[in-house]
């Protein structure tokens, strides 16, 4: 993904009515469906403007995967229906990665 006009940010609300920030690393198409990986973003100190510290280990960071489904005309985000989609598409978001490191 190009990056020439900075990251993409979504906005998600999840079933309690909280609403949080990803940013959207990559995205691919798997038999008709889009799926995202996505980062939750990165908070910054409101006094230096400076990104606040991820702690990498913390259960609430790590690698959010959805997909696109379409609900009354509309698209929307959805988490995947199983652990055996959610595995075959991480899979592919990592061979990915690791491959454009490659590059």
């Amino acid at each position: 993904m190009s990056e020439e006009f900075g990251p993409d940010f979504i906005s998600v609300t999840d079933e309690d009515g909280n609403e949080f920030e990803l940013e959207l690393v990559d995205s691919l198409e798997h038999k008709g469906v889009t799926y995202y990986a996505m980062f939750p973003a990165v908070e910054e100190n409101e006094e230096t403007g400076e990104p606040v510290d991820v702690d990498a280990d913390d259960e609430e960071y790590g690698l959010v995967i959805m997909k696109v489904i379409e609900e009354n005309g509309e698209e929307i985000l959805s988490t995947l229906d199983s652990d055996e989609e959610l595995d075959t598409i991480y899979n592919l978001f990592m061979e990915r990665f690791f491959q454009e490191e490659e590059e």
